[in-house]
């Protein structure tokens, strides 16, 4: 029972260590893309820490799994980080990337 409710508390404290890495990322008012890549740098690092450490809580052996056979990376938590950074910096590639060639264009034909 206690494995179970650990493993429910650490699952919420994973998804909530991806916030900040994803404020860092889009968020922080007043800084420009590369102060922002630094800053999201210890945030990814911070939630890669909290969500395999619930992937090992995830994979512990229990009454279903007595061998404990299953892999660190097939676990939800550490599944949902890899998605998570995944997108985020496709996002933030790709917002990057408009802000750089785009938005100077719609500035242009301001009165």
């Amino acid at each position: 029972m206690f494995l179970e409710l650990s493993k429910a508390f650490s699952f919420m404290l994973s998804l909530m260590s991806l916030y900040p890495m994803m404020w860092n990322a889009f968020f922080v008012p007043g800084t420009r893309w590369e102060e922002r890549v630094w800053l999201s740098f210890g945030a990814i690092g911070f939630s890669g820490c909290v969500c395999f450490a619930s992937g090992l809580l995830f994979c512990w052996p229990c009454a279903e799994n007595p061998k404990g056979e299953r892999s660190l990376l097939s676990t939800l938590p550490v599944r949902m980080f890899a998605w998570a950074l995944i997108m985020m910096a496709g996002l933030f590639v790709s917002s990057w990337y408009l802000d750089v060639y785009y938005v100077p264009l719609l500035w242009k034909n301001l009165p």
